[in-house]
């Protein structure tokens, strides 16, 4: 296959071929596809440059390891931003006995408008300002940033979503329902006392 034929390949054939192979020259191409995109997702969990170049290594080299579990349910980039989420709430989490300042994700790529339409009982949303928001951001789980990045900063639907974490479209729903009620919660507080409770 020439080097033109092998960059024009989707994602998911380029996946296939791979994982049939094992050719490390097809994963660089999928590396140089998505590198930036991990690597930003990876800083906004990491405590630096340097931090953030490790996961993002680490992540790809969990990618080579587990294509094989990509089914295709969803698209190639949704599952890979499941992929490194989850590596990165499970890196925080093992660390979180060493206190690390982490540095805040840039939460000003997050529709805070199209996140409050979606809050019923919780107005407040469209209240919010950016910068408390990106330090309140800090104040939840992993696991609850995580969601929530995945919904109002990459865009992802409720189906997309569900395919991604492998859990039921209800159960997305109500994580991310509990995430944003976390959220509101601790923004209220924060702002009230100009610092966490």
């Amino acid at each position: 296959m020439t080097e033109d034929a092998i960059h024009s390949l989707t994602d998911e054939a380029l996946v296939e071929a791979i994982v049939k192979t094992n050719d490390t020259m097809l994963f660089e191409v999928l590396y140089d596809r998505y590198a930036t995109m991990v690597y930003n997702k990876c800083y906004g969990f990491a405590n630096g440059v340097d931090e953030a170049k490790d996961l993002t290594q680490d992540v790809f080299l969990r990618v080579f390891i587990k294509l094989a579990s990509f089914k295709g349910k969803s698209k190639f980039s949704t599952w890979l931003y499941a992929f490194t989420y989850n590596h990165c709430v499970n890196y925080v989490t093992r660390n979180t006995a060493k206190k690390l300042e982490k540095k805040s994700v840039n939460s000003e790529s997050v529709d805070i408008q199209n996140l409050g339409e979606e809050v019923d009982s919780t107005r407040e949303f469209e209240n919010m300002r950016v910068d408390k928001l990106k330090e309140v951001m800090e104040l939840i789980s992993p696991e609850e940033k995580m969601i929530l990045l995945l919904k109002y900063e990459d865009n992802l639907s409720i189906k997309e979503l569900s395919e991604a974490l492998d859990i039921g479209e209800s159960a997305v729903k109500m994580r991310l329902k509990r995430a944003k009620e976390k959220l509101v919660h601790k923004y209220e507080n924060y702002t009230k006392d100009g610092k966490s409770i």
